[in-house]
């Protein structure tokens, strides 16, 4: 008998299913144009500043990138208010999620997570040997007490999406401060503010959650450049958290996971105000017209805070998945969260969004 060479783990491992690339969709049905709203990217490119500082970069990728960029690292924390030495950079958010499961997930270990949530949480920490305890939402918010209720001597970390993915609700202050005032100290609190900078354009959403790793130094603050600064395909993210635990991210992190025209291009998109401003405002306006709509339709949805919105519609969302891509529209399904009558559909230009709500009508119509 063959000895079983992977993990125990892998067994049960089910890896992250990405949105459906625009390319294959193309090929599928042999369609000439698609608008692809499924993966949360920015519609409008990247930064214009960013694309100068990469195409600059270009001439140096014969040369490894520095394995902690300092300068990167000490403009993050410029633009955050904080110390460099309380940052840690990755592959994108997902690459320092990997990071801290493998840096705090012992087998036995148990993790707490909102569903639906990213899923990214659950596959690194079951990965580790952990266990995912699961607290659905509920009435269209955090179930904070079930959350608090959940923990136990084995409780390692638990993780807070806001704005959650894929639903797009927030988390006020107080809903915060009580998950920390009802939790021992030794548990890691992650805060993951992927779509942080285009919540902000609300005033409900809370601004300074970094503030907290002050008082509790066992926090995690998870960002992105792939969302508001448009360059999510060079793969960048950053944490703001204790020393301690920056400096255990940065020993288990791949020595050279950030490379040097993602540095680049990160460095550059901070100074970019213009760009994020109108990046901001349109997103917003954006959402407001996708409310318009579900209203006038009779559907139901999330109060929206990314730049994405989770609607409930009347039928099986493999199905509607299906003929939207047909009629050249990609949209997130429900189904990949259990959640079979619902739909994710990031925000895009005014002509993409008028392209979706054409062919939602005539799917939602026959």
């Amino acid at each position: 008998m063959e000895k079983d060479i992977f993990r125990k783990e892998m067994a049960e491992f089910k890896p992250y299913v990405q949105g459906k690339p625009a390319e294959s969709v193309k090929r599928e049905y042999g369609l000439e144009k698609i608008e692809k709203l499924a993966s949360n990217e920015n519609p409008f490119g990247p930064s214009p500043k960013a694309i100068h500082a990469i195409k600059k970069e270009l001439d140096n990728i014969n040369v490894y990138p520095e394995g902690r960029p300092v300068e990167l690292i000490n403009k993050i924390a410029k633009y955050v208010g904080t110390e460099p030495e309380k940052v840690a950079v990755g592959n994108g958010g997902e690459g320092l999620l990997w990071s801290i499961a493998m840096a705090l997930i012992n087998e036995g270990d148990d993790a707490i997570v909102n569903t639906p949530s990213f899923d990214v949480y659950n596959i690194s920490v079951s990965l580790m040997g952990g266990n995912i305890i699961k607290v659905p939402l509920i009435d269209k918010s955090f179930d904070i007490k079930k959350i608090v209720d959940s923990v136990t001597e084995k409780t390692k970390i638990i993780y807070l999406c806001t704005p959650n993915n894929p639903t797009g609700n927030i988390l006020s202050i107080e809903e915060i401060e009580y998950i920390i005032n009802n939790i021992s100290d030794d548990i890691v609190l992650l805060i993951d503010e992927a779509y942080y900078d285009f919540a902000c354009a609300f005033p409900e959403y809370p601004k300074n959650n970094i503030k907290i790793i002050d008082k509790r130094p066992n926090t995690i603050i998870l960002r992105t450049f792939s969302k508001i600064f448009g360059i999510a395909g060079i793969r960048i993210g950053y944490a703001i958290t204790s020393e301690l635990i920056a400096e255990k991210l940065n020993a288990v992190k791949q020595t050279f996971g950030v490379n040097k025209l993602a540095i680049a291009g990160a460095a550059a998109a901070l100074d970019d105000n213009e760009y994020l401003e109108m990046v901001v405002k349109e997103n917003k306006a954006c959402l407001e017209v996708l409310k318009k709509y579900a209203d006038s339709r009779g559907i139901d949805y999330f109060p929206a805070y990314g730049n994405f919105i989770w609607m409930k519609i009347n039928m099986d969302s493999s199905e509607l998945f299906e003929k939207l891509q047909k009629k050249g529209i990609i949209i997130r399904p429900g189904y990949l969260w259990g959640w079979q009558d619902w739909i994710r559909v990031s925000t895009g230009t005014k002509k993409q969004i008028d392209f979706f709500m054409e062919k939602m009508d005539e799917v939602l119509t026959k």
